[in-house]
């Protein structure tokens, strides 16, 4: 990666900038809308009995759907989309996620959200200058990685049906911190990934949506390392 960035030509660094700006720019604006329109949401579920009923009855399973169904199609069909259906569909996401985020304002108190933010906000800056930084090749480990994104899936999955039966306190603490730990390589991953792919970057449609890809994989890397974090230090809220 030095060599070709050595060889890249002034305006070729200002192009790879701009994507890299982009990239964060979408997922700085993600952030923004999903926790505003999280506040939002907790806000009408507590000053509407009616609206709390219907958001976290069927209500809640359509969001879940919906959420997976775009990510499904940023990620599948990004290269038939335009560049304004994939901002469009990645802020529509946002949204979404943040109604099914405002769950956290309902069962944490605020002192604690806040300084789980900044915790997972400070994690999250600096493997993101690790990752920019490292002369270690992480994507080699790329394969590794899914495996274990799978088998954290997988195991909260059984978390989920087992918890219908016992006590899985335990359990689900060993989880979220795995989920941390993986989430938070993966920021340095992820980066590394930008990085490499903003040397070849211009200023066409096809990197302008490579560009909300990469933020929408930097964004849940951020949202799993908060969840998971504040369920590990939020558990006696």
């Amino acid at each position: 990666m030095l060599e070709i960035e050595q060889k890249m030509t002034t305006a070729g660094r200002v192009l790879a900038k701009k994507f890299m700006a982009r990239v964060y720019g979408w997922m700085a604006l993600a952030l923004l809308i999903s926790f505003a329109t999280a506040v939002l949401t907790a806000y009408g579920v507590s000053a509407s009995p009616a609206f709390r009923n219907i958001l976290f009855g069927y209500g809640y399973i359509v969001l879940i759907i919906a959420e997976l169904a775009l990510v499904f199609s940023l990620s599948m069909r990004i290269r038939k989309m335009s560049a304004f259906s994939a901002s469009v569909s990645f802020i529509l996401y946002s949204v979404i996620n943040g109604m099914t985020l405002c769950s956290i304002f309902l069962a944490y108190n605020i002192g604690t959200i806040i300084s789980v933010f900044l915790i997972s906000a400070v994690m999250f800056a600096a493997m993101g200058i690790y990752g920019a930084v490292t002369k270690s090749n992480l994507l080699s480990f790329g394969r590794y990685f899914s495996m274990a994104l799978m088998g954290i899936i997988i195991a909260t999955l059984v978390e989920f049906v087992l918890s219908f039966f016992m006590n899985v306190g335990v359990l689900d603490y060993i989880i979220s911190l795995a989920a941390v730990v993986l989430f938070t390589i993966l920021t340095a991953y992820d980066t590394q990934k930008m990085m490499k792919v903003s040397v070849y970057a211009d200023e066409s449609d096809v990197f302008k949506k490579v560009a909300i890809i990469g933020a929408l994989e930097l964004y849940l890397d951020f949202i799993n390392i908060f969840l998971n974090l504040l369920r590990i230090f939020g558990r006696h809220d």
